[in-house]
């Protein structure tokens, strides 16, 4: 394949486990500051479209090159290293530190250890917490401990302890489940805000809350692309309806 100007290539990408191809021969093009949402049936094989990205999952055969890098051949922190962020259904936060500890340990270490004094390094990582914290809507919890934020806040902390390592590629596995309206609302403004300089890939089943983000959408219905464009064209498409909508 030859270099590209999207952000994430992803082509003739099959992952078969025991046989079932989970993932079966896919092409997938995501441009820069693109936010992008795939939908599809349970066993569409969204999920294991992310575990492939971000290296949980080794594909079977296929390419996906991120900026022109190939990632089927790094390891899960080699990619994470390179710029790309994933965050899992569940999250995964420090209950018993505030706010403000889990997006400072989030923060990048080692970049360049030794060439930058403490205190300087330490007004560094201050600007960005409160700058990310202000992006995640919790400046006003900074000090509190994490245990003690409502569900949605605990979602959004962890979008910011990603966001604290700054990835060109951010990957969200169903952010709404369990929200609020209300929280629901706040995070389509949080994902219309921080796609401004990334590129962002959703998994989602609230069709509500995709019509409020979504730039372009994927429907995935077993392994396969069934249908991709506006949320108003796959709403529309006869197809889509039949396997996934219609239920």
């Amino acid at each position: 394949m030859s270099n590209t100007d999207f952000v994430l290539a992803i082509e003739d990408l099959t992952v078969s486990f025991d046989g079932f191809k989970a993932v079966d021969n896919l092409i997938m093009y995501i441009e820069k500051n693109e936010l992008r949402v795939v939908i599809g049936p349970n066993g569409a094989g969204k999920t294991t479209v992310l575990d492939l990205i971000c290296g949980k999952t080794k594909s079977t055969s296929g390419s996906i090159k991120f900026k022109n890098q190939e990632l089927t051949e790094l390891a899960e922190h080699e990619i994470v290293r390179a710029g790309v962020g994933r965050k899992f259904q569940n999250p995964s936060i420090y209950e018993n530190l505030t706010v403000y500890q889990n997006l400072e340990v989030s923060y990048p270490v080692g970049r360049n250890v030794w060439g930058s004094l403490t205190f300087k390094r330490t007004a560094e990582v201050e600007e960005r917490v409160r700058q990310v914290a202000r992006e995640i809507l919790l400046e006003d919890f900074l000090d509190m401990e994490s245990a003690l934020l409502s569900h949605g806040q605990k979602q959004w902390l962890e979008i910011g302890m990603l966001l604290m390592q700054e990835p060109e590629l951010l990957m969200l596995d169903e952010p709404v489940a369990g929200m609020s309206a209300k929280e629901r609302d706040q995070t389509a403004e949080l994902l219309n805000r921080i796609c401004k300089n990334r590129s962002v890939i959703v998994i989602e089943h609230d069709m509500e809350f995709v019509k409020k983000i979504a730039h372009k959408v994927t429907v995935l219905h077993q392994g396969k692309i069934l249908a991709e464009g506006s949320m108003d064209k796959v709403q529309h498409d006869e197809k889509v309806i039949e396997v996934y909508l219609g239920h």
